[in-house]
């Protein structure tokens, strides 16, 4: 089985290696992106199966990345978290109604981020078993 490919977008490149780290233990393929702009070419060019992404960025925020990328077709079915330290409900709320499957604040426990990443993947497993294509193949 080929390994589940995640993007780390932080413009804190500590925050990036530290999560680096610990999802290549877990088993997964990681990049990192320091910036917004940078983290849109990389979709494109790793295409990757999440993305995990900081809302505080300078140039070009997460909320913009985010609408960058539910806004192009190529892009949109990728899940996003986002990953911040914005706390505030209406944030959270705002992310999600915005195309955000999930949202974990910083600092964030390895137990949570790993559990959170893998039940997204979880999830979207079986809505795709259920869907009608998934069906007629």
């Amino acid at each position: 089985m080929m390994k589940k490919k995640i993007l780390v977008v932080d413009d804190e490149f500590e925050i990036v290696e530290l999560t680096r780290m610990i999802l290549e233990k877990e088993g997964f393929q990681v990049s990192g992106a320091n910036s917004g702009m940078s983290a849109i070419k990389l979709v494109q060019e790793v295409n990757p199966d999440m993305i995990l992404l900081d809302v505080n960025m300078p140039e070009m925020s997460g909320w913009e990345v985010l609408r960058v990328l539910k806004t192009d077709e190529t892009m949109s079915h990728i899940p996003v978290i986002l990953f911040t330290i914005k706390s505030e409900v209406r944030d959270k709320v705002h992310g999600i109604q915005n195309g955000a499957y999930d949202y974990i604040t910083k600092p964030f426990s390895y137990d949570e981020l790993v559990l959170r990443i893998n039940k997204i993947f979880e999830n979207l497993a079986i809505q795709k078993e259920d869907s009608p294509s998934a069906m007629r193949g």
